[in-house]
């Protein structure tokens, strides 16, 4: 149960309450509710530690959980906050006789303590300040003798060092303004053993503290001459580089050192960055403060990283500086700014006093926390506005200090009689309004969280910003992102009549829109199309020459990349007839045409350019289209109208287009002879160039031919060749044509293709004797009588209707088919063997050397038959001899003991083996008619008759079926024969048996 008193703790924790700002009324549907179960609590969350102090607290140091605190019994309290329970008590009295502790400084990762004791009273100036160390792991201190005399202010400790036994270079800061560098450890596993001073240098420029004798460790000397106190004191290494940073504070000033160590081995190590300083005059930042002390602080993101910002507290308030190495060589401290300190009123002794000088401070990101005696106060580092306070009852004494543990980030601070815990709580939450009201809204956006509408009331803010500047154009952007009112943001640009803003925004939301959203996208398209059309509209009004205008021509790409957006194209086609009617109310055909260009609305635009007689205009729109069937629809009345240019384009698509399909077209386009030559031209196009094989298309082109270009017909006729299943017109078709037109030759040889020997030959003779010889010589060479009747006709038309002799006498030389027997009935009764002497003495003559060759083919007839009945007699006198020992060449048993066969080439069968070999290899009806004769030789073989004339018919039908099987299986040796060579293709598994040898062999 919680106590009054810490009812009351909590009651005195006021922390500002900074709301989201309400939902703007006009974005209350955008699905954005406002709602808060719970508080989120202040910022900063106080904890007060469950420990009782054996007497008051003068000094508490922490880090890494491990908490140091000093009190003024001289009794030193160390707790590690993972074990609160087992603190370690470490009494100090022996070493502190007449010495209070003036300042403690723990390492960042709670190892290493050092314990500055200076005087108790000022009186005794004799005893000098001392430096005493104390590990975590022993609770006996080690006086580090070295620094006898020096009271330390200050230590910078090596943020980089990860070791638990040695603390690496570090750097101490005296009450003189000296910077020594040493490092601190145990030595060996003796932990009660520690060496303090692990190296030191004699550096002879500086003054001597006491007597003559000089400073040891001493690697800078602040202020030389003034010798102030340092108050705060770090170094750090800059990432991937040999960059070190040292930064120093004094009560009223602060120094920078910046210098790359070459040398990581030589000590002391920061010597290096320090030397370029020794002889050269001290810059440095400086506040005018009254303060007797000082404070400085870092906070970093995370650990081991770089700090990212600083604060430094004098009378004035806090110096406050963002921390970037990069930027300048001389200074780190980037954007520097006094905080100034809340005033307070303090309350004590019965005297009302006022200050804004805290004892003490820490810094978070965007806060710092300021202590004073008796309240805690939280600053906001954005814009300086108190967002906490924290105060406390005298119960608790007066608050001495507060400070931060470097590792788990949680913030102490400490009073005479307790301690407390502040734990940070969501600290960033109202810092995108903060930033928002600075006017940084990309800063703004990153601490929105994701939070949709925090997000857009950044936008808004920042759309408002931009409009109000007029940058119209990025306000319109930003306004589009936005969930606001969708005719207010559109009145408000119409209203300052910035057309291409409005533009801009309505293109903004078009994007966002999804594509079910059909209404809202033919609104915003409809609109937009009618102020591109209004802008060209008054540029086309203004200027004449408007197409080489430049303003004109980006409008134009800014229009034409707008219609190719694929929702403005979708919304087109859905609206394509509103579309249209806008722009031809605008009078706009240009882009009229380029929109149904672009949606492939090509039949529209050439009915127009048709309907205005514009028919070249029309083609060239027809030629930039792809839809082929838009050139068989209006192919008909441009050829009419443009027949050469027409028929150039449709030339232009090549195969892409059917001649078939165009034929309609071009057939009622060839009334006259100028358009049927352009008509000819593209059906030659199609023949000789596309290979078409289309019969109506070779028609049409023969047609056109016997009508414009009869010269032509025998050319077409004889690349189309002599085979009538080869040629692609129809021969009856254009024999008929030829007919009408009376092309006699053409005729002859239609005749002759389609094998009208007779009528071509007849046609022939009407035209030339050596046409008819031609078209004689064309039958083929096996049909010899069809052949001579040919040659007979004409050799009858050169004797009777030319009466020439002589020709006639030529003509036999010319034909090998017609003598001068055959064509001696044509000639006149009157005619004289003179004429025919030598012709007849040539006749007779190879009749006289046919008869000789006869004999001579008799002759050897005669030969070969006698060889022939001589090999046969051998071959009946020819035998074989079988040994008892031979073999079957198929089951290799004794060959003598069953029925077999023996062939000239010496392979030997029993009978059955012999069967059975050969009867896979043999054809269907063979293997039947050899079943059927065995069949009818094993039923002779079992019927037992007498010795009469019956069984002699038996014995010779016996022989007889003996002598047909033999002609099946005998008539050629099994391995040897052509059905040897034939099965060679045929597989050793039978398809039906595949299945049934597999499972056998698995």
């Amino acid at each position: 149960m919680t106590s009054m008193f810490d009812q009351y703790e909590q009651a005195s924790q006021r922390s500002k309450q900074v709301y989201a700002p309400p939902i703007r009324p006009d974005i209350s549907t955008a699905g954005f509710i406002q709602m808060k179960f719970q508080d989120d609590g202040p910022i900063f969350i106080k904890q007060k530690v469950n420990f009782l102090p054996s007497d008051k607290i003068v000094q508490l140091v922490v880090n890494n959980n491990i908490i140091v605190i000093a009190m003024a019994n001289n009794i030193l309290l160390r707790i590690d906050m993972k074990h609160p329970d087992a603190p370690e008590e470490i009494d100090i009295s022996k070493y502190a006789v007449n010495m209070k502790i003036s300042g403690m400084f723990l390492d960042p990762l709670g190892n290493h303590l050092l314990i500055a004791l200076i005087p108790k009273f000022a009186h005794l100036e004799n005893i000098p300040p001392e430096l005493f160390y104390l590990h975590r792991k022993t609770t006996k201190l080690k006086q580090a003798s070295k620094f006898k005399g020096h009271q330390i202010t200050a230590v910078g400790w090596n943020f980089s060092n990860t070791s638990e036994t040695m603390t690496g270079p570090i750097l101490i800061g005296t009450s003189r303004g000296l910077i020594f560098e040493t490092e601190i450890g145990l030595d060996g596993d003796k932990i009660f053993n520690t060496s303090l001073e692990q190296y030191w240098r004699q550096l002879p420029n500086y003054l001597p503290l006491y007597g003559t004798k000089e400073v040891e460790g001493l690697v800078f000397d602040i202020g030389k001459n003034s010798k102030p106190p340092i108050t705060g004191l770090e170094f750090h290494k800059i990432p991937n580089s040999d960059k070190y940073v040292i930064v120093v504070t004094t009560l009223m000033r602060i120094y920078q050192y910046i210098g790359a160590v070459p040398n990581s081995e030589e000590k002391p190590l920061l010597q290096q960055v320090f030397n370029k300083y020794l002889n050269v005059q001290e810059t440095f930042i400086e506040v005018i403060s009254q303060l007797p002390y000082s404070k400085m602080q870092f906070y970093y993101p995370a650990v081991g990283a770089l700090p990212k910002s600083f604060g430094w507290l004098t009378e004035t308030g806090i110096l406050y500086a963002q921390i970037d190495p990069k930027v300048n060589s001389n200074n780190i401290l980037m954007n520097q700014q006094m905080l100034n300190c809340p005033e307070t009123s303090l309350m004590g002794s019965n005297i009302s006093q006022t200050t804004t000088a805290p004892l003490s401070f820490v810094l978070t990101e965007f806060h710092a926390l300021l202590l004073y005696s008796d309240r805690v106060k939280g600053v906001s580092l954005l814009n300086q506005e108190l967002i906490f306070e924290d105060i406390y009852n005298d119960a608790v004494g007066s608050l001495i200090y507060i400070t931060k543990d470097y590792v788990t980030r949680s913030i102490w601070a400490y009073s005479e009689r307790a301690v407390f815990k502040y734990r940070v709580n969501k600290e960033d939450r109202n810092v995108w309004q903060v930033y928002v009201d600075k006017g940084e809204f990309e800063l703004a956006k990153q601490y929105c969280r994701d939070n949709p509408a925090h997000v857009d009331h950044v936008l808004v803010k920042q759309a408002e910003m931009l409009f109000k500047n007029k940058e119209y154009e990025k306000s319109a952007l930003t306004y589009a992102d936005t969930h606001s009112s969708f005719e207010e943001i559109s009145l408000k640009f119409l209203q300052e009549w910035q057309i291409e803003a409005l533009k801009t925004f309505l293109k903004k939301k078009l994007e966002g829109l999804k594509m079910q959203d059909k209404t809202q996208i033919t609104m915003i398209v409809v609109w937009v199309i009618e102020l591109f059309m209004n802008q060209m509209g008054v540029l086309r009004s203004n200027n004449k020459s408007y197409l080489h205008d430049s303003q004109y021509l980006e409008l134009q790409k800014q229009f034409d990349s707008f219609l190719a957006i694929p929702k403005v194209e979708e919304c087109i086609k859905r609206n394509r007839s509103t579309i249209y009617d806008l722009m031809a109310s605008h009078g706009d055909k240009d882009n009229l045409i380029r929109l149904t260009i672009m949606h492939c609305n090509y039949e529209e635009v050439i009915r127009q350019h048709l309907y205005k007689n514009n028919h070249l205009e029309a083609l060239e729109v027809l030629k930039s289209q792809n839809n082929k069937e838009l050139f068989y629809q209006f192919a008909g009345i441009l050829l009419q109208e443009l027949p050469r240019p027409a028929v150039t384009a449709l030339i232009s698509q090549g195969s892409m287009l059917q001649p078939s399909k165009l034929l309609p077209a071009l057939v009622s386009c060839n009334s006259d002879e100028k358009h049927a030559k352009e008509i000819i031209r593209y059906l030659e196009f199609c023949v000789y160039k596309q290979s078409c094989q289309e019969q109506a298309i070779h028609n049409f082109l023969l047609s056109l031919y016997a009508r414009y270009k009869q010269d032509e017909v025998m050319r077409y006729i004889s690349s189309q060749g002599q085979d009538i299943n080869m040629v692609h017109y129809d021969v009856y078709y254009a024999l008929r044509l030829c007919q009408e037109v009376k092309l006699t030759e053409a005729c002859v040889q239609l005749s002759a293709l389609l094998g009208l020997w007779t009528t071509a030959v007849d046609l022939a003779l009407t035209i030339s004797v050596d046409l008819a010889k031609q078209i004689a010589a064309m039958p083929s060479d096996h049909d010899d009588e069809l052949r001579k009747k040919l040659w007979l006709k004409i050799a009858e038309h050169v004797v009777r209707e030319k009466d020439d002799i002589q020709q006639a006498m030529e003509f036999l030389k010319d034909c090998d088919r017609v003598k001068i027997e055959d064509i001696l009935p044509f000639f006149s009764d009157f005619v004289t063997i003179d004429h025919f002497k030598e012709a007849i003495c040539k006749s007779l003559q190879e009749y006289n050397q046919n008869i000789q060759d006869l004999k001579n083919e008799m002759q050897e007839a005669t030969k070969a038959a006698e060889l022939v009945r001589k090999d046969i007699q051998e071959f009946r006198t020819r035998c074989t001899f079988i040994h008892a020992k031979d073999t079957c060449n198929t089951c290799d048993v004794q060959l003598l003991l069953r029925p077999f066969y023996v062939f000239p080439c010496g392979h030997r069968f029993h009978s059955d083996c012999l069967v059975a070999a050969l009867t896979p290899m043999l054809s269907m009806d063979q293997r039947t008619k050899l079943a059927d004769l065995q069949r009818q030789l094993t039923a002779l073989s079992n019927r037992s008759e007498d010795t009469t004339s019956v069984g002699s018919v038996s014995l010779s039908t016996k022989d007889q079926i003996k002598a047909d099987i033999d002609e099946l299986i005998a008539s050629e040796c099994l391995y040897c024969g052509e059905l040897m060579i034939e099965s060679i293709g045929k597989p050793f598994i039978e398809e039906e048996d595949y299945e049934r040898v597999m499972k056998e062999w698995a």
